[in-house]
């Protein structure tokens, strides 16, 4: 199965739960597309905590061969570049996912 996830928030526990779950897809031999909008291409800025050790979930997200985007505009709105978490995408990127995908989450 083909997995598309919106993250479209900054908070710590919607984006542990989002890499959690892909994480657990890609386990189960699953492809896995996640793409940031909104609050949620922050996720480079988000801190780990006692709870929610997210950079180590998305390096083992990464590791997995898990692919994340981030919208461009969104980012450029909040002043950000692209980073080595992930590459800039556009609104024509998410479509792609969402066409390609045979479910598509949204979290946040």
């Amino acid at each position: 199965m083909k997995l598309g996830i919106i993250l479209q928030s900054n908070k710590p526990e919607h984006a542990w739960n989002t890499f959690r779950l892909g994480i657990t897809a890609l386990k189960a031999n699953h492809q896995v597309e996640i793409f940031l909008m909104n609050e949620g291409s922050e996720l480079d800025t988000i801190p780990d905590s006692e709870h929610f050790d997210i950079s180590a979930k998305v390096a083992e997200f990464k590791e997995l061969k898990g692919t994340i985007l981030a919208c461009g505009t969104c980012l450029e709105i909040r002043g950000k570049k692209e980073d080595a978490v992930c590459p800039i995408s556009t609104m024509s990127d998410l479509l792609k996912m969402v066409e390609n995908s045979d479910k598509v989450l949204v979290f946040g």
